[in-house]
């Protein structure tokens, strides 16, 4: 599609990659940083992401490299975009790749989404890393 845009955003994290990839798949932790819904690592596992003022969207997993790599569909039948997240260990941390794929800049939803989810992704991404402090080194 010519009108389709992509959000890419590559934060370090000073979590260990398993931290990091427990913020990414346990729901509870999703939670804390993001929003509630019951994600699993699994290829084809159906979910929803309660988005709250958005609604529920669901999602369904599409790829899964344990520890490393993870994505899914988000806002099926409406945005109907990919997020795919990579995770690479660096120094006494995580390099964490965010890739929000599949927005169609023809529809008017898909400009004010992706406008959004653009300003919207950094400081998101920014609370992995501190809901991760905030809990000891054992609770994640």
């Amino acid at each position: 599609m010519a009108g389709e845009e992509v959000i890419s955003l590559d934060q370090w994290i000073p979590q260990s990659p398993a931290r990091v990839w427990r913020a990414l798949t346990d729901p509870s932790l999703l939670a804390r940083w993001w929003a509630a819904g019951d994600i699993s690592p699994v290829p084809g596992h159906r979910f929803n992401l309660d988005m709250g003022a958005w609604g529920n969207q669901p999602c369904r997993v599409l790829e899964v490299d344990p520890g490393k790599s993870i994505s899914y569909t988000f806002a099926e039948g409406a945005l109907d975009t990919i997020i795919s997240w990579t995770l690479e260990p660096d120094g006494t941390g995580t390099r964490l790749h965010l890739v929000h794929s599949g927005f169609d800049l023809d529809s008017p939803d898909g400009r004010v989404s992706y406008a959004g989810m653009g300003r919207g992704w950094p400081g998101v991404v920014e609370r992995i890393a501190h809901i991760l402090e905030a809990s000891g080194p054992g609770d994640s």
